[in-house]
């Protein structure tokens, strides 16, 4: 699938939510009740427009960066709104609010296997209501918008079954931009009132196979091997649910997409080790920029899945969402030094 590029439109909004991420690293995830060690800590970006903005800013893309949201009135806020400016990344859609404090996540992340959890505070997000994000006032080629299910006013379903997200998708294409969602990986019975109203306005979809499980019902990962005919059809139920180009759905052993013509895409991760990884918050978002930036340039649609799994790779140095990131040519060249895990050969039906 190769994308044909808008002439007049050029850049990447994102909108949803802007958090600070406080990254502990412990020794071990303790039980109630118990003790664990922090090893080391630092602060960092969270969410998903402030990650794959600040992704795409550091993998040295020349196309404009725009995003929306809210933050509070507050430190964090202004360090957010100082970040965006130093990465060149336009803030006239991200308001600040004194009603609420600047999101913010205390991240867990285990030494060794970079496994983490999260406690978050729901912030000045749970307030964006996106009523003043005017798509006439922007020339950005595409709008991404997640996390789907941690937007408190865009998540809150209508009597006739529509989102606040759904309808803000659909003005965003009403304006001529195609769109992208993301969701959280949320444990809950939310996800086919939530998602499924905003996927009839999507042109593509980028999520991970729990959310894909999710939103159709399908087993996809069963005692923990990949089950790839789940996958398969997980991917054409969503695009029956209104995709109209593109679902990606991706996983530690890599991703797998699915176009509206049908045409299917496998590709591996790339070989990390665990002892090579420092951390995977921010790992999906990583992934998600890499895809996007091909899509936003037109590339062939097996490009644009292997720059999102060297840009996750890239994402796993570093135990910050996007403290790992590195310019295109340094990311391209982290299939060499790890190289691919084996094809992901799908299951016969």
């Amino acid at each position: 699938m190769k994308a044909s590029p808008a002439s007049k439109r050029s850049g990447i909004l994102a909108g949803g939510n802007w958090i600070i991420d406080h990254v502990k690293t412990i020794d071990t995830y303790p039980a109630l009740e118990t003790l664990a060690n922090i090893k080391s800590e630092s602060r960092g970006s969270g969410g998903a427009p402030y990650n794959v903005l600040l992704d795409l800013a550091k993998l040295g893309v020349t196309f404009p960066l725009q995003g929306a949201g809210l933050v509070g009135k507050d430190a964090a806020g202004e360090h957010i709104l100082a970040d965006c400016a130093k990465n060149k990344i336009e803030t006239k859609f991200l308001k600040q609010t004194a009603d609420a404090p600047t999101s913010y996540t205390d991240v867990m992340t285990v030494a060794g296997t970079g496994k983490r959890t999260f406690f978050h505070c729901r912030g000045a997000n749970a307030l964006w209501d996106a009523k003043d994000l005017d798509f006439t006032k922007t020339k950005a080629r595409i709008f991404h918008l997640g996390y789907l299910l941690l937007l408190d006013k865009l998540d809150v379903v209508n009597k006739e079954g529509i989102t606040g997200a759904a309808r803000l998708l659909a003005a965003a294409q009403a304006a001529g931009l195609k769109t992208c969602i993301d969701t959280v990986s949320e444990a809950s019975d939310r996800f086919k009132a939530v998602v499924t109203p905003a996927l009839k306005h999507c042109d593509y979809a980028i999520i991970n196979e729990f959310e894909a499980a999710q939103v159709t019902g399908f087993k996809i990962r069963k005692e923990g091997v990949l089950d790839t005919v789940s996958l398969r059809h997980a991917a054409g139920a969503i695009l029956q649910m209104g995709v109209k180009e593109l679902i990606v759905i991706h996983f530690p052993e890599g991703c797998f997409a699915r176009t509206r013509d049908g045409k299917d895409h496998w590709q591996p991760s790339l070989k990390v080790a665990d002892k090579q990884i420092a951390g995977t918050a921010g790992a999906g978002d990583a992934f998600c920029a890499g895809v996007l930036l091909g899509l936003h340039e037109g590339w062939e649609l097996q490009k644009s899945l292997l720059t999102g799994v060297c840009a996750a790779a890239a994402s796993l140095s570093d135990p910050t969402c996007t403290g790992g990131m590195k310019s295109l040519a340094l990311v391209e060249a982290l299939k060499k030094k790890f190289g691919v895990r084996p094809p992901l050969e799908p299951n016969d039906d």
